[in-house]
């Protein structure tokens, strides 16, 4: 069984608006923890297209993984992901080219077929019927073929992206992605972090349909987990109310900003909601340093993956940066 010191550890952060605060704020706050990370040994540093949802910042994704890559020398940046039935897939190789070519070597693009959104937002978006979920794979063949030299063959040139080694994710919380990602020889990355229920068989899907390819010669599997470690594993509970509120929040249909933990959630939902919630967040890891290890020992474990990526849901940045702090030392034992 691998150990959490023989894989990476990468952080996933959604850029999250707090109530009182602001965009520009949540930057701040990004950049100055994916600084952290970097001292700390974190593997990577990926940011989320959400659109439309009032307390997360990273919807210009391409935007943000500039900013927090330009302030950065060594950790790898990415998206986790793009949402690619949203855009052109000339536009997105032509972004992660130039962030490619800015960052060389530094740049991963992790792509999902989800909307990011509701579907008045998609249409705001310009997604239409013509690119959707189901010709998500045709779209996703054209993005790779503008990364190739030569182009995809149609006559249209990514430039900059043409011929740049740019690392492709599939990412997902199904297993429509899993068998696309194993067909293709891509690596593959599950949202376990909200959608738990279809993790463990996407991946058997996964390795069952894996081809080598140029990109990878075996499977290779992240998995995102939910993390909130504290000193305490009271302060942990109390700090992890704030993602059961927001999560109870998106269970209700109205999602906000990113609401202050509460020393209890007794009384804020009823037995359905906390059911619902408690499902939604099953792979999370929350306590002090030996609960969170016993938890992320037990999802490698389960999961045999190769790659742990950590979204820490806490409101105050302080306590944010001391969760990720606490958990780095794991990467350090031998």
């Amino acid at each position: 069984m691998k150990s959490l010191s023989q894989i990476p550890f990468s952080i996933l952060d959604l850029a999250p608006i707090r109530l009182g605060g602001t965009a520009a704020e949540s930057f701040r706050e990004s950049l100055d923890l994916a600084q952290h990370a970097e001292r700390w040994g974190y593997h990577r540093y990926w940011l989320a297209e959400h659109h439309s949802l009032p307390g997360i910042a990273s919807a210009a994704t391409s935007v943000v993984i500039a900013y927090i890559a330009g302030g950065t020398s060594r950790i790898r940046v990415g998206s986790g992901g793009i949402m690619l039935p949203n855009h052109a897939p000339l536009v997105i190789a032509e972004q992660f080219g130039t962030l490619a070519s800015l960052y060389s070597g530094r740049i991963d693009l992790g792509i999902g077929r989800a909307p990011g959104g509701d579907q008045r937002t998609a249409r705001a978006l310009g997604r239409s019927a013509t690119r959707n979920g189901e010709t998500f794979p045709r779209d996703l063949e054209e993005l790779r073929g503008y990364f190739q030299p030569g182009g995809p063959g149609n006559g249209v040139h990514a430039v900059p992206g043409e011929g740049l080694d740019v690392p492709i994710w599939l990412l997902g919380s199904s297993d429509f992605s899993a068998r696309l990602a194993g067909e293709l020889g891509l690596p593959f990355a599950f949202a376990s972090h909200f959608a738990p229920e279809y993790l463990l068989p996407a991946l058997a899907l996964y390795r069952a349909c894996f081809e080598p390819s140029d990109a990878l010669q075996e499977p290779r599997v992240a998995v995102a987990v939910n993390m909130v470690a504290a000193d305490t594993d009271e302060e942990a509970t109390r700090l992890f109310t704030t993602l059961q509120q927001a999560f109870l929040n998106l269970v209700r249909g109205t999602p906000g900003l990113f609401p202050p933990a509460v020393d209890s959630m007794q009384g804020r939902w009823n037995p359905l909601e906390r059911e619902q919630v408690k499902q939604m967040t099953r792979y999370s890891a929350v306590g002090g340093l030996e609960r969170v290890t016993d938890k992320l020992d037990e999802i490698v474990a389960s999961t045999d993956a190769d790659e742990l990526i950590l979204v820490g849901p806490i409101e105050n940045h302080a306590a944010r940066l001391r969760s990720f702090e606490i958990v780095a030392g794991l990467q350090r034992q031998s």
